[in-house]
């Protein structure tokens, strides 16, 4: 089974992050994302509204970095929640559940608009990062491994 969505477009309001009662941060945004194709006349694009929430580090890194406005890349999965509303129907919310994110823009772009460096970031590879209810702390995220590709003194003598 495969569940995995990537969505790119603006923050509709700043990320509001907040702390469980168990202490592990989440922040939550929603993303307007244009539609790549007009109305059957032509005519003015749709969009979709997607609710986020991105946990632990990424959530920080979301709140820090992100505002109104702002381009976001997301990359996560698709999670559905059943709730009752007050009127006792039954009703079914869907929500994005952040594994990574990115920055949309250019640093050019985000200096424009006052945003704050560029890059991405992603959870860490341990595994124990999506898991909510661990009480353990979440892994560093990886280091990254000098380059094995070398360059070549010019010899005139190639392998192949």
């Amino acid at each position: 089974m495969l569940n995995h969505i990537v969505i790119m477009g603006r923050l509709t309001r700043d990320p509001d992050l907040r702390t469980t009662q168990s202490g592990v941060n989440v922040a939550s945004f929603t993303v307007a994302v244009d539609r790549d194709f007009g109305g059957r006349d032509g005519g003015e694009r749709q969009t979709d509204f997607f609710d986020v929430s991105a946990w632990r580090q990424t959530g920080e890194f979301v709140s820090k970095y992100f505002r109104k406005g702002s381009m976001i890349v997301v990359s996560g999965r698709m999670q559905s929640r059943k709730y009752q509303d007050r009127d006792g129907n039954n009703r079914t919310a869907w929500d994005v559940q952040a594994d990574n994110v990115y920055f949309g823009d250019s640093k050019r772009d985000n200096d424009a608009q006052g945003s704050f460096g560029s890059g991405s970031f992603s959870a860490p590879a341990s595994g124990n990062y999506g898991n909510r209810d661990s009480g353990r702390p979440a892994a560093a995220a990886p280091q990254i491994a000098p380059n094995p590709f070398e360059d070549l003194e010019d010899d005139g003598d190639l392998p192949f």
